[in-house]
């Protein structure tokens, strides 16, 4: 395997919310898949839903290498990276070496086009308030799957999260949060217990095809 495959591999072992309890752990490589389809969906309902231009897979895409700094630098805490102006400016120094260095770490050849998607500042500001939007709604999903579990630690992280997200002023978030949020889902599942009574539904439609 490649230096920069098993660099970037290295994710799978990042554990995310080292500072709480965790009933439901959550390492960097999951967060980042789970980014990716938040990200790509906010792009799919920009254009679908509101008639934008963003592009649902370059935001997938940027979405999905997010965090590959971390494979060098690890997870640094939010409390902590966010502690002061002067600690966030200084990894963000830190993160932008660790850019350099995986990009480094590919052919001489795609360094140029894999930098459109691993260095943070080669994407515009409208993309990268929309991955910040992604990277939210993420959060909030494992806030809340956590609090479900009984586990208030996350209260107030649940609490700061929607303050966040309200403060991005995006449709795009709240249309998600209608469609796609655990209350949405269950809303569904409720449907179709009450519409079809048991799972028998499920295996009578998939014969249907199966016929057809």
């Amino acid at each position: 395997m490649s230096l920069f495959l098993s660099t970037i591999g290295r994710l799978r072992w990042i554990q995310r919310w080292s500072l709480k309890r965790n009933t439901l752990p959550e390492n960097v490589m999951e967060h980042s898949w789970e980014v990716g389809v938040i990200a790509h969906l906010l792009g799919v309902i920009n254009r679908s839903v509101f008639n934008g231009e963003l592009n649902p897979e370059r935001l997938a895409t940027l979405a999905i290498y997010h965090d590959c700094a971390e494979s060098i630098t690890g997870d640094l805490p939010t409390p902590v990276k966010y502690y002061s102006k002067e600690i966030q400016q200084a990894y963000r120094v830190i993160e932008q070496d660790a850019e350099q260095a995986l990009l480094a770490m590919l052919p001489e050849e795609i360094q140029d086009a894999m930098a459109d998607y691993i260095q943070e500042q080669a994407s515009n500001w409208l993309e990268r308030k929309y991955l910040k939007a992604a990277d939210s709604l993420s959060a909030l999903l494992k806030a809340k799957a956590e609090l479900d579990n009984g586990n208030q630690e996350y209260q107030h992280t649940y609490q700061d999260l929607q303050a966040r997200l309200a403060a991005y002023d995006l449709p795009e978030v709240s249309y998600f949060l209608e469609h796609f949020s655990a209350s949405a889902r269950a809303s569904e599942l409720s449907s179709l217990d009450h519409s079809h009574g048991d799972h028998s539904f499920f295996a009578k439609q998939s014969l249907s095809r199966i016929r057809a």
